[in-house]
């Protein structure tokens, strides 16, 4: 467990081994210093060179049989991160017992649930204290709406574009407290969506029951970005001369902005944040954060029993249930995980921060640029994503005359391109350039859409 404790109470450690005999304490004694990071650093290759788009493309395993625009759905493991999960997986399979007790519930100096929120808090622009793992984005948006002291009236205020996984969050929220949820719409034509547009809704639809504002950074529904920091202004404005008790707090869901788009969580403006690790930031599937910033931690209950805190352990072994200020340890989901994959997540970050941010970003929409401008062009073929980089990041969206969009997916993929439909009421077809394609493929799908249109 990982919050540092005074001396006076008990460890974990100490309690498993005191019913421990002597031959297994000396052997987890033996492994505790750093045999297992030892040997994983002996075994890992350095990360490769990612100066060209060629490069980074050749981590990954993709089939070379089919051009892939849906990348963005599940994540293909690229080489780092592969290597890190079989690097751990053998070390579980190996000695299961002393590797995940040790990493999972020893000193600090051991605990890898520590070392992962220390190799993710930079490019999150985050403290590790402020960082719940989790195992994908909707257990993130779950663990915050069930977490949420809310009272009969409150209201969560949400778009109606968001999300299967964040209205249902939501809907099981408040009717478990008798509070309400609304949704606005923040933009009419999705295609010709601007920030003036958004924020001017937002505004308007806040009230003074507003409790908490549900937004996503990027629509997978129509591949509009929203400008979060501005809409984070909005919010702050609405919370002016409220009180702390009724102060409104802004969730984001970040599953395709985090990885996509050249801004931190950090620097968002919002109060809390959730995405899975395991789409734009080919990380290990299966692995997710819950951001919150460190003071509104305290406004959420735990659902799920942790083991990430050793203050809760040591409560629970003393028999308190005081109430304490909530952290971010304590709503990090208990519950032994795929810990191979979780301790990978650093893999995946370190291989971000080698390609570098801007650099990433930069690419992700020259590409969906040259797709927005090469369909736009076809008049058989309607945009449905902003052509303003500003507002859009990667997933382009578009529906074909005449041709419904299973249609259009289904014929792409007989061209041996991979697209997909939006899972809502309304569905477009979608690409979406990423890191794994280059300028030829997105110029080969925009011949193939242009075939399947008559243009």
């Amino acid at each position: 467990m990982i919050s540092p404790e005074p001396s006076s109470n008990i460890s974990r450690r100490g309690f498993l081994a005191a019913g421990a005999t002597a031959a297994v304490a000396a052997a987890a004694t033996a492994f505790a210093p750093g045999r297992l990071l030892a040997a994983l650093e002996k075994d890992r290759a350095p990360m490769p060179d990612l100066s060209t788009w060629a490069n980074v493309r050749a981590q990954f395993q993709l089939s070379p049989n089919q051009l892939h625009f849906s990348n963005f759905f599940i994540a293909s493991h690229p080489k780092p991160v592969r290597d890190a999960i079989d690097s751990y997986r053998r070390v579980i399979d190996s000695e299961p017992f002393l590797a995940v007790d040790t990493r999972m519930f020893q000193s600090e100096t051991d605990n890898l649930q520590l070392r992962i929120r220390d190799d993710l808090a930079p490019y999150l622009g985050a403290n590790r204290d402020e960082i719940a793992l989790t195992g994908n984005t909707t257990t993130g948006l779950a663990l915050f709406y069930a977490g949420l002291r809310l009272s009969r009236g409150d209201e969560i205020l949400t778009t109606d574009q968001d999300h299967y996984s964040h209205h249902e969050s939501i809907r099981f929220a408040t009717e478990r407290a008798g509070a309400a949820m609304r949704k606005v719409v923040l933009y009419a034509d999705p295609g010709n969506a601007t920030r003036e547009e958004v924020t001017r809704n937002l505004r308007a639809a806040i009230r003074p029951n507003t409790r908490v504002v549900g937004l996503t950074w990027v629509h997978s529904s129509t591949g509009v970005c929203l400008p979060i920091r501005a809409l984070a202004d909005v919010v702050d404005e609405a919370n002016r001369g409220r009180t702390d008790e009724n102060r409104i707090l802004l969730m984001v869901d970040g599953a395709h902005g985090l990885g996509a788009v050249d801004e931190s969580v950090g620097s968002l403006g919002c109060d809390f944040f959730s995405a899975g690790t395991h789409k734009w930031m080919l990380g290990p599937r299966g692995t997710g954060i819950l951001w919150g910033q460190t003071d509104r931690w305290a406004r959420l209950r735990p659902t799920i029993p942790t083991f990430a805190s050793l203050e809760a352990f040591n409560a629970w072994m003393r028999g308190d249930t005081n109430p304490r200020p909530v952290t971010a340890y304590d709503v990090t989901p208990g519950g032994f995980h795929a810990y191979e994959h979780q301790w990978a997540m650093s893999a995946a970050f370190k291989l971000h921060e080698a390609i570098g941010r801007p650099r990433a970003s930069g690419r992700i929409r020259d590409l969906n640029t040259r797709l927005k401008d090469g369909l736009a062009a076809m008049q058989q073929v309607k945009l449905r994503t902003p052509r303003d980089p500003a507002m859009s990041a990667g997933l382009v969206c578009f529906e074909v005359a005449g041709t419904s969009n299973a249609d259009v997916v289904r014929r792409l993929l007989g061209k041996r391109i991979v697209a997909s439909t939006a899972p809502y009421a309304k569905d477009y077809v979608r690409l979406s350039p990423s890191l794994v394609n280059n300028e030829a493929e997105v110029d080969a799908a925009l011949r193939a859409v242009a075939e399947i249109a008559g243009a």
